[in-house]
Order: structure tokens, then C-alpha cells, then sequence
């Protein structure tokens, strides 16, 4: 799924992938900021809880988003395929100048509302300067290729990973979340192995990559964001071995990075950022 193209004089908006569990109470950086990104208190946010089985999500979002500084918040309910053609649901989304995806499980972000006209209009908001967020499985859907599910170990194996179809905002990374508390190392370096060209992201929880229109992402939050740079990859055994076999990488790139330092999606170069004027 491939993102839209920026018009001439527009910039794409901002991406911000959670890793899930952000704090909503005592430091709620996090969505503070993305609420401030969306416009304030001139914000209008979509809250899409489609990935959650809970029917208290959305409302939850819709308490909380007010609280720190948003004008308005709608809850879109896509509960089938049918909800995302709904043209009152998308007149209230396109009106958005921010959308939320929650978390909950990503297939059914995926099979929901893969390949319907919500997705083609958020891609479409995006290029036009929307900021589109989301955590946990709503961080895991933004880009155009997704981890499904996979098995948690720090050892990259075949098995490990299983890709599907996102909602294609860029091509650029590959998002996991919940990274070290579910030690999903191994599953994001068995992804890069299918496929180096993307940038391997896995976020903690409580922490977002804030990825502005020029593609440099900043680290927020009470964790660490590691990245996963294969573009120099210089040998992987992921077509020889068997599904449940350990895989060899070379050349690898990792960087760990906490608030403030900052990565370029472009470039694959990381910097300390404020953490490193904060020593001056």
C-alpha cells in the first residue's frame, strides 16, 4: 500500500507511533504533545478504536484528549467493512486535523479497514498535512508493511515474524511496540532480514517517535526507541534455514535512543539531540 502523493506547496503530516501503555495521568507527554501537533485547542481529533474489542476505548480517548488541550473529539466506530463506506462517518473524519488509531489487535485494524475508502481518505489526509497517530496495534498499522504477530526472543528466526499490509502512510520503517517489555527484538530483526529496505522501530512503552514531514524522528516518552538500520546489511541466512532456525545477519546498524535524540529516515543518521546540549 503505497502513500499518496504530497501535492505541490503541501507537506505531509506528522506520524506518531506509539509503543503502547503511555501515560495518561502523571506525565502525559506523549499525547500532550500529539494533541498540541493536531492544532490545540483549534483541534479536531478522530479517535478510531476499531482495534479494540473494548467498547470503553474510544470514550476513554474522548475524555482524555479535551483534558489536555483538544477542541473537539470524535469516536469513529468501524466495526465492519460496510461502517468504513459510510459517507457520514467519512464527512466527520475528513474534517479531522488529527487521527488517532487505538490500540488492540492489528489484524483487525487490517481486515477491517484495509483497502476500503476510510483507509484511501486517511492516506489522502495524511499528504495534505493531517498528523495521524496511534499506539500499541495503532502504531503497528501506519506504515505499509505491518508485523501481524510473531514470537517474542531476542534470536531473529524465519518463524519469528509474520508481515501484512498496513495503512500505507510511508514505506520508510517497520514499527513493533511494547518492544522491551515483550522482547520483541528478534521478531523486528527477522523482519528486516525478508526485506533491509525498510528501517526496523521498536518502541517501548510510554514512548512515541514523533516523525516530522522532513521524515527525522524524535524520541518522547519514559522509554527508549531502538533502531534497526539494515541498509548495510551485508549477509543474512534468512533463505536458507529452516522456519524455526536462528538466523545470521551482518552489518547491522542498532541505535537506542531515549527523549530527545532524533533519527532521520532519509539520511539513517542518529544524533543525541537535546540530549546532547543538556551536557554543555
Amino acid at each position: 500500500m503505497c502513500p499518496s502523493k504530497v501535492a505541490d506547496g503541501e507537506t505531509r503530516g506528522w506520524i506518531v507511533p506509539i509503543g503502547g501503555a503511555e501515560d495518561k495521568q502523571a506525565h502525559p507527554d506523549v499525547l500532550a504533545r500529539f494533541v498540541a501537533l493536531c492544532g490545540g485547542k483549534d483541534a479536531r481529533i478522530a479517535v478510531i478504536p476499531t482495534a479494540s474489542a473494548l467498547s470503553e476505548t474510544g470514550a476513554q480517548y474522548q475524555r482524555l484528549f479535551p483534558e489536555l488541550g483538544a477542541g473537539r473529539v470524535d469516536v469513529l466506530d468501524f466495526d465492519t467493512r460496510r461502517d468504513a463506506s459510510e459517507k457520514n462517518r467519512l464527512d466527520i473524519l475528513e474534517q479531522a486535523t488529527g487521527v488517532f488509531f487505538t490500540g488492540g489487535n492489528q489484524l483487525r485494524l487490517s481486515t477491517i479497514l484495509g483497502g476500503t475508502p476510510v483507509a484511501k481518505l486517511i492516506r489522502i489526509m495524511s499528504a495534505r498535512g493531517v498528523t495521524v497517530g496511534g499506539t500499541s496495534a495503532g502504531a503497528s498499522i501506519l506504515s505499509e508493511h505491518m508485523i501481524a504477530y510473531g514470537s517474542e526472543g531476542a534470536s531473529p528466526r524465519a518463524s519469528s515474524v509474520r508481515l501484512a499490509p498496513g495503512l500505507g502512510l510511508t514505506n520508510r520503517f517497520i514499527i513493533d511496540q511494547h518492544f522491551r517489555q515483550r522482547d520483541r527484538l528478534g521478531r523486528l530483526t527477522a523482519a528486516m532480514a525478508y526485506n533491509p529496505f525498510a528501517v526496523g522501530i521498536g518502541l517501548d512503552e510510554d514512548t512515541a517517535a514523533f516523525i516530522a514531514p522532513d521524515n527525522t524522528l524524535e524520541v518522547e516518552g519514559s522509554g527508549a526507541i531502538t533502531v534497526v538500520d539494515a541498509s548495510s546489511m551485508s549477509f543474512s541466512s534468512m533463505s536458507e534455514v529452516g522456519q524455526n532456525d536462528a538466523v545470521c545477519m551482518l552489518g547491522l546498524t542498532v541505535h537506542i535512543l531515549t527523549a530527545g535524540a532524533t533519527f532521520n529516515l532519509s539520511t539513517r543518521k542518529a544524533s543525541a539531540g537535546t540530549l546532547a546540549h543538556s551536557k554543555d
